[in-house]
């Protein structure tokens, strides 16, 4: 575990490598800021093709890889944000969200509508979690 004052770079293969100067996540004390993952399979390093449920499953197949890695996981996450191309496309989004995140409560959580993502993704989304008991 992080002393409260250090950061420790969490790294896996089970997500998307970074493309820039930037980690997967950072562990800081007892909390893993994740960065925003899209839909981009972590074998090919190619985008997920589809609808937006597609690309929606993937970008959070991918953020429940980076938070693990940390040591944390999906009913951890305290703060999420999505950041979304095309607001109308929010209640689907919003249908695949829900299945992951149905704990109660929920994640706190903000949608921004953005003009456009990385290699033309519909969806981003980051979290903040805490690390799990086990490993406090």
């Amino acid at each position: 575990m992080t002393k409260p004052n250090e950061r420790e770079e969490i790294r896996t293969e089970s997500a998307p490598a970074p493309v820039g100067p930037y980690s997967q996540a950072i562990r800081a004390g007892e909390l893993v800021f994740a960065s925003g993952q899209i839909p981009l399979d972590p074998i090919t390093g190619k985008k997920v093709e589809g609808e937006i449920e597609d690309e929606t499953r993937q970008v959070l197949a991918n953020l429940r890889a980076v938070l693990e890695a940390a040591d944390s996981g999906m009913d951890r996450v305290v703060k999420a944000t999505v950041y979304l191309t095309d607001l109308s496309l929010f209640p689907r989004v919003n249908a695949v969200y829900a299945e992951v995140f149905d704990a109660d409560p929920a994640p706190a959580r903000v949608t921004i509508g953005v003009a456009s993502l990385p290699l033309d993704a519909q969806v981003e989304i980051d979290a903040i979690a805490l690390l799990s008991p086990t490993s406090t």
